[in-house]
């Protein structure tokens, strides 16, 4: 059925709160779906069915863990002040991976209130032991370091417990052999540091019962394989056993192009610790960046076997589309780990991270339901009463819902809200995850904005100092404005205008569009069309990209693309720039 429905009229509506109470929202957006296509280079390459394509997850899913139960596999994500937070997977074949839920999934557990977007959850570990699951991570800015537990990896999961006693971040759980527990993490070296990126490796016994640290904390690694060398910013630690043998792996060198996975054999997990004098056991840093398809900035690694007991790697990469610009942040990646006299190896001299490898020796499973990699359409029609896994918002939720799947059946309602994308506060912003170099997101939307600076529309979302919207807003003269606006370090934080152009549309009239963005590596275009099946109109081509890149905006996380809707109304704290960017 076509939803494109013309010659509605705005109308006030009623919306349900929180609290159950009814209350009149003026004028909302409808948005009836959004399709999201991606059409990457790599993955044109047809692959036999023993073979899988990386990375596994595409798209921003930075710093993956994982854990074996039976034939079972799952794995989380750092999630930072997104919300839900810490996206959870399930595997069988460790190539198809389908989304279970959210481990931070309700508002009192954790407060990301006024942080930035790259602050909030760190590298969450996850792992099993008797029965329980445990996830511990840090919340920077928000509390430090916690442990939570769940019987069923879907949730619901416990509220945080605090480990005050831990400091830094990127702590890990290790179960031993003889049931005993220990918690590792980064955090400063005795005394002052060295050189600036001067960190350690921490260890503690945990008291997975009652979910405490007990006895004393130790430094086991200082600095990284060799302080000599003024190694930087050693994190990400994990502990295995390996027929009998303590291994150590941890991430090295920063998570930027340096980047590097290291390992060390120890003799219990208080050491003492040797490194390998092969190291590092998986890194990019020293190829030719002019390489083609390069994947770079790989590490912070995790272990895990398969049916055969062959071990292997799942790690974060980026793909850049020139020098270290990427927009899709960092992805999970899947390689076979070899192991070379006792040593672990994932990469070795000149390998590069392949698009397509080997599957596992595992039984294949069903594809996703929701792709996570490879080319794919995906149209979400908001036909259902929640939205899918694969959407998000920017920190808590507000008290007061404004958004609806259930008030308008068949299309997203969006009710605007005076907060605008540029504040650190939760605006009525969802979006999806950009995991294509190459790709075009569409939405059909009804809006009628009632005075000037409210706006409703698509927004490509990096952070709240680095993004584009795209949308009709109200203008001066009682009528609507299509416009492109641009924020690209500061100033207001609604953007400043780059583009603009008049609509028509009689007084009380709903304005059916189409909008669709379309990325191109380094650029977006932003196209429109006021009814369907006709040509699309460019409002503003080969913007450029790199202004949500990683690279310029800072962080750790990639862009998102998704529907905004602002109300300019009193109290507002921002109203729409009207004036070009310079």
């Amino acid at each position: 059925m076509n939803k494109f429905i013309r010659n509605l009229t705005a109308a006030a509506v009623l919306v349900t709160t929180s609290s159950g109470v009814s209350a009149e929202t003026e004028h909302p957006a409808l948005f009836d779906w959004l399709e999201y296509r991606g059409e990457d280079t790599i993955f044109e390459q047809p692959i036999a069915q023993d073979e899988y394509r990386n990375p596994v997850l595409a798209g921003y899913y930075p710093d993956p863990s994982i854990v074996q139960v039976d034939e079972d596999y799952y794995l989380v994500n750092s999630s930072f002040t997104h919300f839900p937070g810490i996206p959870i997977f399930h595997s069988r074949d460790l190539v198809n991976w389908t989304q279970l839920g959210h481990v931070i999934d309700r508002p009192g557990q954790l407060d990301f209130s006024g942080l930035g977007i790259s602050r909030g959850i760190f590298a969450p570990a996850i792992s099993y032991h008797s029965g329980t699951f445990y996830l511990i991570t840090t919340c920077v800015d928000c509390g430090g370091n916690f442990v939570v537990t769940a019987e069923d990896p879907a949730g619901p999961w416990s509220d945080p417990v605090w480990l005050p006693e831990v400091g830094g971040i990127d702590p890990s759980l290790f179960f031993d052999d003889d049931g005993k527990a220990y918690i590792l993490n980064n955090d400063a070296p005795e005394g002052e540091p060295l050189y600036e990126g001067h960190r350690a490796i921490w260890v503690q016994e945990f008291d997975a019962e009652n979910l405490k640290t007990t006895g004393p904390r130790k430094l086991i690694v200082n600095g990284g394989v060799n302080l000599a060398e003024k190694p930087v910013w050693i994190e990400g630690p994990h502990l295995l056993r390996r027929n009998g043998q303590l291994y150590l792996i941890a991430a090295e060198g920063g998570t930027s192009v340096n980047h590097s996975q290291v390992v060390l054999k120890g003799e219990s997990p208080f050491g003492p610790f040797t490194p390998w004098d092969k190291n590092p056991i998986l890194t990019q840093r020293h190829l030719d960046p002019e390489r083609q398809n390069p994947v770079t900035s790989v590490g912070h690694a995790d272990f895990v076997q398969d049916a055969e007991d062959n071990w292997w790697a799942v790690f974060l990469g980026t793909r850049p589309y020139e020098g270290d610009f990427y927009n899709t942040g960092r992805e999970t990646f899947l390689m076979p780990v070899n192991w070379e006299n006792g040593w672990p190896v994932i990469t070795r001299g000149e390998q590069q991270i392949p698009t397509v490898g080997k599957r596992p020796a595992l039984p294949p499973q069903p594809a996703a339901p929701v792709p996570t990699t490879g080319n794919f359409t995906l149209r979400d029609e908001f036909d259902a009463p929640d939205l899918p896994m694969h959407w998000l918002q920017l920190r808590n939720p507000s008290p007061s819902p404004w958004y609806s799947l259930t008030q308008t059946p068949g299309s997203l309602q969006l009710n605007p809200t005076p907060i605008a994308l540029g504040e650190k506060d939760n605006p009525a912003f969802l979006a999806r995850r950009q995991q294509h170099l190459q790709a075009t997101a569409t939405t059909q939307m009804r809006y009628h904005p009632q005075q000037k600076g409210d706006r409703a529309g698509m927004a490509v979302f990096q952070n709240s100092e680095h993004f584009y919207f795209f949308g009709v807003t109200g203008n001066a003269d009682g009528g609507s404005d299509l416009i492109v606006s641009r924020r690209n370090g500061g100033g207001n934080p609604q953007g400043q205008t780059i583009a603009r152009n008049a609509l028509t549309t009689e007084a009380g009239e709903l304005t059916n569009i189409q909008l669709r963005v379309t990325a191109r590596g380094s650029e977006y275009d932003f196209h429109y069309r006021l009814e369907d099946e006709k040509p699309w109109q460019p409002l503003l081509l080969a913007a450029d990209g790199r202004v949500v890149s990683t690279r310029n905006a800072g962080g750790f996380v990639g862009a998102v693309i998704g529907l905004h809707a602002f109300s300019a109304k009193a109290g507002a704290k921002t109203t729409e720039a009207d004036s070009k960017e310079g």
